[in-house]
């Protein structure tokens, strides 16, 4: 087969580890984004803006991939601004594709807002679906950026002849710096700074996913999976949840994260405490670090995104992903969470992102 594939938002925790895993199967692979990443060895990269229809159209003139993958999203101030400026992003790349009629396949890749409900609503009473989350649940009845980004690929794929599928993660874990959504960072710079200043690291989120069963999803799963479903006949036009494969309780890995720091961990106490708010004044705390460490980034907003954590780990209820669609079609890549986030950590020290 041939495989060309354009990664759209090939500079985030996604786009930059699928580009590596398509380049490690022998893809030829550009990586497109307003401000290339030139740090993945073979990855070909594309500068534009996928809100200037002209801009595209010149940048992608002499390319002809035959797999897109979209990573990327932009986040506005309501969910109405989602919906048009995320819809028009991924309508604008797929019309200036359209001319050439190489494209054979699209991914996109979304998320668990798509059962939960998108920002305004956020796992909110009325809008709770049942768990283990399936694909074949409904989407709910209120507006949702993904719903709006899955139309245009629908749309696109209709009048084009392509084949798409939907990816599903819940929280991704792996390295990425000035990611808007980065829980497996953020928790190590937290943890990080607890240990420097001696504070506790206490559990920030609700009694529910204290106590409750949960999942995630490793970035080096998510990019197997993309790749998987891009080339399996079978798997076209369909969407899929995709998570590690096991289910944990956050009190278990919560001592286990811990232990990897050697801190005090601190448990469920009756109280939700937002790390948007513990974390509020630690820029400076964090500079002071960086500086005494050496590390690479002293700037605190561009590796943590407390107000994304805050997200996942206040949740009212438990929430688990069934994977068994991919199962059935093929898929058997399996990932110990308490090793996803293990690996990050080691990852971020040997890069001088935290300290040892």
């Amino acid at each position: 087969m041939n495989k060309n594939a354009l990664i759209v938002g090939a500079s985030g925790i996604t786009g930059s580890n699928l580009a590596e895993e398509l380049i490690a199967q022998g893809w030829s692979t550009y990586g497109l984004s307003r401000n290339p990443n030139n740090n993945i060895k073979d990855l070909q990269p594309v500068q534009a803006d996928l809100l200037r229809p002209e801009d595209l159209k010149v940048a992608l003139a002499d390319i002809a991939p035959t797999h897109v993958f979209i990573t990327t999203w932009m986040r506005m101030e309501t969910e109405a601004e989602n919906i048009r400026v995320n819809g028009t992003m991924v309508r604008n790349l797929l019309d200036a594709l359209s001319p050439t009629k190489s494209v054979q396949h699209v991914a996109l890749v979304t998320g668990l807002k798509h059962y939960l409900g998108p920002f305004e609503a956020y796992a909110k009473e009325g809008f709770l679906p049942e768990t283990p989350l399936r694909e074949e649940q409904p989407r709910l009845e209120i507006e949702n950026f993904y719903y709006a980004q899955e139309d245009e690929v629908y749309a696109a794929a209709d009048r084009d002849g392509f084949t798409w599928s939907i990816h599903r993660p819940h929280t991704v874990i792996g390295k990425a710096v000035g990611n808007l959504m980065n829980l497996g960072t953020t928790l190590a710079i937290y943890a990080s700074i607890c240990k420097e200043t001696g504070r506790p690291f206490r559990w920030p989120g609700s009694e529910a996913q204290w106590n409750g069963l949960s999942d995630v999803t490793d970035v080096r799963v998510l990019a197997k999976h993309l790749a998987w479903a891009a080339t399996t006949e079978h798997a076209s036009n369909q969407a899929f949840n995709v998570v590690n494969g096991e289910y944990f309780r956050w009190k278990w890995l919560w001592e286990r994260l811990a232990g990897y720091f050697g801190i005090e961990a601190v448990g469920f106490d009756g109280t939700i405490h937002p790390l948007e708010a513990e974390m509020a004044q630690d820029a400076s705390i964090w500079r002071e670090i960086a500086e005494r460490h050496g590390l690479v980034e002293s700037d605190l907003n561009k590796l943590a995104s407390p107000w994304h954590t805050d997200l996942d780990l206040g949740r009212p209820i438990e929430v688990m992903t069934d994977m068994t669609k991919s199962r059935k079609l093929g898929f058997t890549v399996y990932q110990s969470t308490e090793e996803s986030f293990f690996d990050l950590f080691d990852q971020l020290r040997a890069d001088r992102l935290i300290s040892m």
